[in-house]
């Protein structure tokens, strides 16, 4: 089995609820004890999330203008921001955590994706 796993699908099908998740848990988790920075960051990005999610060209795009190599570029860059934000920010506690458990998810999403490769015209069903 190869290692690389995420789908496009599997990807799609997970954005909604990390979007919502990134929304919801600063609420949950109480985040902000350290900086207020550490609840508006997840919260915001929750929703730049979701809109990426709508307009990204996958199975879950709605109004699919983004591409998808675009989407994952914006999520390794959410990755790289989690991991740092602590420190940058002076984040602690819950916050740190939050944010690097969060880190971790997400490069390691975008590090398991499985590359797409083009149909071929036995696959596609095209007659040669």
């Amino acid at each position: 089995m190869n290692i690389r796993f995420v789908t496009r699908k599997i990807h799609a099908l997970i954005d909604y609820p990390v979007a919502i998740a990134l929304m919801a848990m600063p609420f949950v988790l109480g985040l902000g004890s350290s900086s207020p920075l550490a609840f508006w960051l997840s919260f915001t990005t929750g929703v730049a999330a979701l809109l990426l999610t709508l307009l990204t060209d996958h199975e879950t795009g709605v109004v699919r203008v983004l591409p998808y190599s675009v989407h994952l570029a914006v999520d390794f860059a959410v990755g790289i921001t989690f991991a740092v934000a602590p420190i940058a920010l002076g984040f602690t506690g819950i916050d740190a955590i939050y944010y690097w458990a969060n880190a971790l998810a997400v490069l390691t999403v975008v590090s398991l994706h499985s590359p797409q490769t083009a149909p071929t015209l036995a696959s596609s069903g095209a007659a040669a």
